[in-house]
């Protein structure tokens, strides 16, 4: 147990090495150089962003399963990342311009899932089976934790870009050093056979499409929410950002219990997919609240919602998944194609948002957003080989 512990940590450590930058730190930085443009230069960052994000992801995923088949292991990836993620908010301070910030946000997304993508391995094949329910809700606490670390770095007065990138990076270093100074595991694998790699791999592909669909909301919400705030408040006050990142850091605090204890029952029963299903039908609910919403205080109650069946749903699909993985030998590649359920939906979800969301009205684009989230917990049942 101590070793799930020390990954959910390390986990929780690569949420913030990205969600601070991406949720808040961008936006505004986008706001503040082009104010009213600020919508399409902000999706031009997060569609370079995505892209980046799914193509290295994939890439540093392959080449952590050749450093393990030649006994090298993921953990000099994720050492690397961690080095060339600190170079990237070097570049994304000093960014000044549009273009310039497009760019930077691009070659973050590289260096962060350079790192990203042997971390995610490691819990395929470090954690067996039985404690992946568990593991799975720990990753519920990335959020929240993160969502923290960037409410901290906003409420500090006088802090330049540049000291707020660094304390992020302090914070996503003491999270995942822990991990990486810890000898890799070695777990028994399951015999593999030409007939049990095909039903994997058809029924990975079916909850890849049910993630993908959930997690379009996600990549909308977790982007767009400070948008959507100032959506609901007729004058914005300075402080908005940092009232935001306190929503998103108890909106996704609250299930983090509820995510472990139902990965634990999970575990226990040996069944995932009614709990998928009744998280999606949550997270659906959550998304028409927020449509109807008429002020922030309604907004941020119907936001809890939507996060607590999101995140919940999200950590045990993540053990769900895992458990599907056709072959032990490329978990890394094939990981990097299941994040493409978390990186696609950064390409799908702003144009979602651009073509139903105005700065001042996100009710089509939440409803259309609820209506993929229940599609995605129906989708979950059509998985055969577990359940």
């Amino acid at each position: 147990m101590r070793f799930v512990l020390l990954y959910g940590l390390a986990y929780t450590g690569g949420v913030i090495g990205y969600l601070p930058l991406l949720s808040f730190l961008l936006p505004m930085k986008v706001e503040a150089v082009t104010g009213e443009l600020r919508l399409g230069i902000f999706t031009a960052c997060l569609v370079a962003g995505a892209v980046a994000a799914s193509l290295s992801n994939i890439l540093f995923g392959w080449l952590s399963d050749r450093s393990l088949a030649r006994g090298g292991g993921r953990r000099r990836w994720i050492a690397g990342g961690l080095i060339a993620t600190a170079f990237a908010y070097a570049g994304f301070a000093a960014a000044a311009d549009p273009v310039a910030i497009i760019v930077s946000v691009a070659c973050f997304q590289t260096a962060i899932n350079m790192a990203l993508a042997p971390l995610f391995a490691i819990m395929a094949d470090e954690i067996p089976d039985a404690q992946k329910g568990v593991a799975g809700g720990l990753l519920a606490l990335g959020y929240p934790v993160a969502a923290g670390v960037a409410a901290a770095v906003l409420r500090i007065d006088g802090l330049s870009e540049a000291m707020r990138l660094a304390i992020v990076f302090a914070a996503l270093a003491a999270c995942i050093v822990p991990l990486m100074l810890t000898p890799a595991r070695h777990i028994p694998e399951p015999v593999d056979t030409p007939l049990r790699r095909q039903m994997l791999e058809g029924d990975l592909a079916i909850a890849w499409g049910a993630r993908i669909l959930v997690q379009i909301a996600g990549a909308v919400l977790s982007l767009y929410l400070l948008y959507y705030f100032e959506s609901l408040s007729p004058d914005p006050q300075p402080g908005l950002p940092v009232h935001v990142s306190h929503v998103l850091m108890l909106a996704y605090l609250v299930p983090v219990p509820v995510a472990i204890l139902i990965g634990r029952i999970s575990d226990r029963i040996g069944r995932r997919k009614p709990f998928l299903l009744g998280l999606s039908v949550l997270t659906m609910l959550g998304l028409i609240g927020m449509a109807l919403a008429t002020g922030p205080t309604a907004g941020a109650l119907t936001f809890g919602a939507y996060a607590a069946g999101s995140a919940t749903f999200l950590a045990l699909h993540s053990a769900f998944a895992m458990q599907l993985l056709p072959s032990p030998r490329h978990r890394g590649r094939d990981l990097g194609l299941l994040n493409l359920t978390n990186t696609l939906p950064s390409l799908i979800g702003p144009i979602v948002t651009w073509s139903l969301a105005t700065p001042d009205d996100f009710d089509a684009a939440l409803l259309a957003l609820a209506g993929l989230a229940l599609c995605g917990g129906l989708l979950v049942l059509r998985v055969r080989g577990r359940r």
